[in-house]
């Protein structure tokens, strides 16, 4: 990239100092508050650091922190890369990830849903990558209508490619006014929020893609316009990926579950409009087992704890397929502010898979997921802490699914294991 001006250099530094200064104080990982710093020095820092970088905006409700890990890892083969590698995904968090790493000459931020038509205008980056839109911090997030309203105002005119996923109504819609779009098939599990048409407020029609002569999991049209999925560039097929040319690649994660198979689907259409073919990116995509923490196994008092993410109704559908059905399980809610304060979404979640399992319930708003669990018939052991229940469990393996603040808690409690 180019030379920064002396201002911006000021600022990205100082605001360097100040991540560290708050790592080597435990007080977190420094990436929001040396952005913090760096913009209230420099306004614009977050355009000067972007300059002269081939840069990619990672935006969607969930995988977003994954899909950004998957890319970045990829594109580490054609050179460095700076990323938001923990999720600060407003543009704090842009400015350190670019500040720590001011001569690479690529990046991949994931972007908050709320702040992709504001970090895109900043930015002009030339790749977004768009995965899906669902419910989510239900007190204070948009309505997801709105949300891919912003995104089509947000690329219409702009001269960015776009990557994004066909099998999702909204991401479909908020996509297509783009001057160029990589369609992929990464399936859609969760559609409770896209049963009407975007463009008209229609029924969908949903079909399965055999049917419709199209490759690819899902098929949809609205009944009452022309509104259709568009026939894919990139085809997610159970292990494997189809490219634009017919090549099969199999995947071989290491991360599990078909959300992530989705993902880095995604990400393989993402790096190749950076000119890397997947030959070269799979092997690295391979090596990523965990993600901030995601995935991880941790150990306490002879117990194997794997930590698993979900934040709303279809993060948790994801996160069941993932849970072993022969293991215990630890779930913890809160419902602070980067929650929502709102935990009525957890009627919208089907809690009756949990059925046949030991089931422990902590967080500070343990008494209303017990309430979820009792309407469901679900026998639970209410517990007062992280620490109850886990002293609670046998020796062995135990699953744990927590919501985003919970989450971080008992990362720290284990040193932020990632």
């Amino acid at each position: 990239m180019s030379q920064l001006p002396l201002r911006a250099q000021l600022a990205s530094a100082l605001g360097r100092t100040a991540a560290t200064l708050s790592r080597a104080t435990g007080r977190g990982d420094g990436s929001v508050i040396g952005g913090r710093v760096g913009l209230m020095l420099e306004p614009d820092l977050l355009r000067k650091l972007a300059t002269d970088r081939k840069l990619a905006l990672v935006s969607a409700t969930n995988g977003k922190t994954t899909t950004t890990r998957l890319i970045a890892s990829a594109l580490m083969e054609l050179g460095e890369v700076a990323t938001n590698a923990f999720g600060a995904n407003m543009p704090a968090g842009h400015v350190s990830a670019l500040s720590g790493a001011k001569h690479a000459p690529f990046a991949v931020l994931e972007v908050d849903e709320k702040y992709l038509p504001e970090v895109l205008d900043t930015t002009n980056a030339g790749i977004v990558t768009l995965m899906n839109l669902s419910r989510d911090q239900m007190d204070r997030a948009a309505e997801i209508w709105l949300l891919a309203q912003k995104w089509r105002r947000a690329l219409a005119g702009k001269p960015a490619h776009v990557i994004a996923n066909c099998d999702d109504p909204l991401v479909t819609w908020g996509a297509s006014t783009a001057a160029r779009v990589t369609w992929v098939s990464g399936g859609q599990r969760w559609r409770e929020d896209s049963w009407c048409c975007p463009e008209c407020g229609g029924p969908l029609d949903r079909g399965g893609s055999r049917e419709m002569g199209q490759q690819g999991s899902v098929h949809w049209a609205c009944r009452e316009c022309t509104f259709h999925r568009p026939e894919p560039d990139w085809v997610l097929d159970g292990e494997d990926v189809i490219d634009p040319h017919g090549r099969r690649w199999r995947l071989d994660l290491q991360l599990p579950g078909e959300a992530n198979r989705s993902n880095a689907a995604i990400a393989l259409a993402t790096v190749d409009a950076f000119g890397l073919d997947p030959a070269r990116a799979l092997p690295r995509l391979r090596t990523v087992t965990s993600v901030a923490g995601r995935y991880t196994t941790v150990e306490r008092d002879g117990r194997a704890l794997r930590l698993l993410l979900a934040k709303n109704p279809a993060g948790w559908l994801e996160a069941f397929e993932v849970s072993d059905p022969r293991l215990p399980i630890i779930l913890s809610v809160n419902a602070q502010g980067p929650d929502g304060r709102d935990t009525s979404w957890l009627w919208d979640v089907d809690y009756r898979i949990l059925r046949g399992r030991p089931v422990y319930v902590t967080g500070e708003r343990r008494l209303d997921l017990a309430l979820r669990l009792d309407v469901a018939g679900i026998p639970f052991q209410l517990c007062d802490s992280f620490d109850q229940a886990v002293a609670a469990l046998p020796l062995g393996r135990i699953d744990v699914i927590a919501n985003y603040t919970a989450f971080q808690q008992i990362r720290t409690e284990f040193g932020r294991a990632v």
